[in-house]
């Protein structure tokens, strides 16, 4: 038996803590489907946090994630009605579709209630960034930020992902083959 602290050890918990996944999406469509291949590995319980700039894209990803979970309605910003929920239509979660934007800090958030739900649905939180960390010890973080040309094949208005998973859940979840 190795003594405790030994760099083999330290290699083990590296192939186990997630390292975050970038990827770059060169079109709507390609964000749509971030979104949708990501929703294959969701599950009840499990919270988003989308980090990004007005127009970055959020929710078009987030329509992803609708079309990949299989919820009712067509997923659009709930910026002026605060949260949506999008029930399922195959029998999988439903989707909590939340924009931070004009919430004035954690009491306003906590007053929607969301941890009522947060077990039995997958909740996204647009604008989340700096204040929906508190709901989940284990969340995905997923910055938008626009591409660089010489990240793209074209000369399209493309978009970087940057996924970051925190906490246990994410360990052993390939998100980069599930995001390939």
């Amino acid at each position: 038996m190795r003594p405790r602290g030994h760099a083999e050890d330290v290699e083990d918990v590296l192939d186990v803590v997630p390292e975050p996944v970038e990827r770059v999406a060169e079109s709507a469509e390609q964000a749509r489907a971030l979104g949708e291949k990501l929703a294959a590995v969701l599950h009840a319980g499990d919270l988003l946090i989308l980090i990004g700039d007005l127009g970055a894209g959020k929710t078009t990803f987030t329509q992803g994630l609708g079309i990949g979970l299989g919820v009712r309605g067509h997923v659009t910003s709930p910026t002026f009605v605060i949260a949506r929920v999008h029930p399922s239509l195959v029998g999988g979660p439903a989707l909590v579709h939340v924009d931070a934007y004009r919430l004035g800090g954690i009491a306003e958030l906590d007053d929607l209630d969301l941890d009522t739900s947060l077990d039995d649905a997958v909740t996204v939180v647009e604008w989340g960034g700096g204040l929906a960390e508190g709901l989940a010890e284990t969340r995905l973080e997923i910055t938008i930020t626009r591409a660089h040309g010489d990240e793209l094949d074209n000369d399209h208005d493309g978009r970087r992902f940057r996924f970051a998973p925190v906490g246990d859940r994410w360990i052993g979840s390939h998100l980069h083959e599930v995001l390939a």
